[in-house]
Protein backbone atom coordinates (compact mmCIF):
# COMPACT_ATOMS: atom_id res chain seq x y z
CA UNK A 1 0.00 0.00 0.00
CA UNK A 2 1.32 3.46 -0.71
CA UNK A 3 1.28 5.93 2.21
CA UNK A 4 1.52 9.70 2.06
CA UNK A 5 3.03 11.95 4.15
CA UNK A 6 2.44 16.19 4.65
CA UNK A 7 3.78 18.80 6.76
CA UNK A 8 7.47 17.05 7.61
CA UNK A 9 10.09 19.21 8.67
CA UNK A 10 12.58 19.88 6.24
CA UNK A 11 15.38 18.19 8.10
CA UNK A 12 12.88 14.90 8.46
CA UNK A 13 15.37 12.47 6.76
CA UNK A 14 14.64 9.02 4.49
CA UNK A 15 16.18 7.16 7.37
CA UNK A 16 14.05 8.17 9.82
CA UNK A 17 10.45 8.02 8.07
CA UNK A 18 11.55 4.12 7.11
CA UNK A 19 12.29 4.13 10.79
CA UNK A 20 8.82 5.37 12.31
CA UNK A 21 6.98 3.07 9.80
CA UNK A 22 9.06 -0.12 10.32
CA UNK A 23 7.87 -0.34 13.47
CA UNK A 24 4.30 -1.37 12.15
CA UNK A 25 5.87 -3.93 9.54
CA UNK A 26 7.81 -4.23 6.10
CA UNK A 27 8.95 -0.98 4.72
CA UNK A 28 10.00 -1.58 0.77
CA UNK A 29 10.59 2.16 0.40
CA UNK A 30 10.03 5.55 2.26
CA UNK A 31 11.38 8.98 1.50
CA UNK A 32 11.20 12.45 1.58
CA UNK A 33 10.00 14.54 -2.03
CA UNK A 34 12.39 16.76 -3.28
CA UNK A 35 12.71 19.54 -5.60
CA UNK A 36 14.65 17.85 -8.44
CA UNK A 37 16.93 21.50 -9.04
CA UNK A 38 18.01 21.96 -6.00
CA UNK A 39 17.24 19.32 -3.67
CA UNK A 40 15.41 20.46 -1.15
CA UNK A 41 12.72 19.28 0.86
CA UNK A 42 9.28 19.74 -0.23
CA UNK A 43 7.65 19.18 3.07
CA UNK A 44 6.35 15.66 1.75
CA UNK A 45 6.79 12.01 2.11
CA UNK A 46 5.93 8.39 0.54
CA UNK A 47 6.08 4.92 1.77
CA UNK A 48 5.39 1.77 0.65
CA UNK A 49 4.25 -1.34 2.58
CA UNK A 50 3.71 -4.19 1.24
CA UNK A 51 1.31 -5.52 4.14
CA UNK A 52 -2.18 -3.68 3.71
CA UNK A 53 -2.93 -4.74 7.46
CA UNK A 54 0.45 -3.02 8.69
CA UNK A 55 0.00 -0.02 6.60
CA UNK A 56 -3.15 0.53 7.78
CA UNK A 57 -2.27 0.54 11.35
CA UNK A 58 0.58 2.92 10.67
CA UNK A 59 -1.69 4.87 9.38
CA UNK A 60 -4.26 5.05 11.79
CA UNK A 61 -1.23 5.49 14.67
CA UNK A 62 0.87 8.15 12.85
CA UNK A 63 -1.30 10.61 11.69
CA UNK A 64 -1.53 13.63 13.24
CA UNK A 65 1.39 12.75 15.70
CA UNK A 66 4.63 14.98 16.21
CA UNK A 67 7.57 14.29 14.05
CA UNK A 68 10.80 16.23 14.30
CA UNK A 69 8.52 19.19 16.04
CA UNK A 70 5.77 18.74 13.25
CA UNK A 71 2.71 17.51 13.45
CA UNK A 72 2.18 15.02 10.50
CA UNK A 73 -0.61 13.94 8.29
CA UNK A 74 -0.87 10.73 7.00
CA UNK A 75 -2.77 9.05 4.61
CA UNK A 76 -3.51 6.19 2.04
CA UNK A 77 -2.50 7.42 -1.47
CA UNK A 78 -5.49 7.00 -3.60
CA UNK A 79 -5.10 5.41 -6.93
CA UNK A 80 -5.28 6.64 -10.47
CA UNK A 81 -7.80 7.23 -12.61
CA UNK A 82 -7.45 6.42 -16.05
Amino acid sequence: MDIRIFNISQDTTDREISKLFSSFGVVDSAGVNRNSLNGRSLKNGHVSMPVEAQARQAILSLDKTILDGKVISVSEKPSEFY
